[in-house]
């Protein structure tokens, strides 16, 4: 697990990275560069990401810096997915997430909480924990070149 320090840091990285290129663009802009996936649950609310950066890494030759918030509303549910070969970094900015990969027990993380996922990751449970509060992660990606972020697994 990351340390509170460097948690911190990467947090204090991904904002002022983001407000930096979202600061060099105008309102048109932003709206018209933002990209957005939303899964689709049959009985809950599901999650909702929103990609806030996208950076290819200039000293590493087709890897790209993907950051985005993941809204998760009161009750949702996210499908079992994977993120391809990305790296994942995910920080809870507000509420309670539970979360588990496989080959792993149950996790809750709370605001300020972190976790990593490993390339090829399977995420087997992502949820809000509460019925009437959202929760809402900075989730930060490095990935090959291309790929797709999300991938839900099939008939889930």
């Amino acid at each position: 697990m990351i340390g509170p320090r460097i948690a911190g840091g990467l947090l204090a990285v991904a904002t002022l990275t983001t407000a930096t290129a979202c600061a060099s663009l105008d309102p048109s802009a932003r709206a018209e560069g933002a990209t957005t996936v939303t899964a689709t649950a049959s009985t809950r609310p599901t999650d909702h990401l929103e990609e806030l950066l996208q950076q290819a890494l200039p000293n590493v030759k087709g890897k790209t810096f993907t950051a985005a918030i993941v809204d998760l509303p009161p009750d949702a549910r996210a499908k079992p997915h994977r993120h391809g070969q990305a790296f994942v970094y995910a920080y809870v900015l507000e509420g309670t997430v539970r979360s588990q990969l496989d080959g792993k027990p149950v996790t809750t993380y709370h605001q300020g909480q972190n976790w990593v996922e490993q390339p090829g990751a399977h995420h087997l449970l992502t949820e809000n924990t509460s019925p009437v509060k959202a929760a809402k992660l900075l989730v930060v990606f490095v990935s090959n070149t291309g790929d797709s972020l999300k991938s839900d697994d099939p008939g889930s």
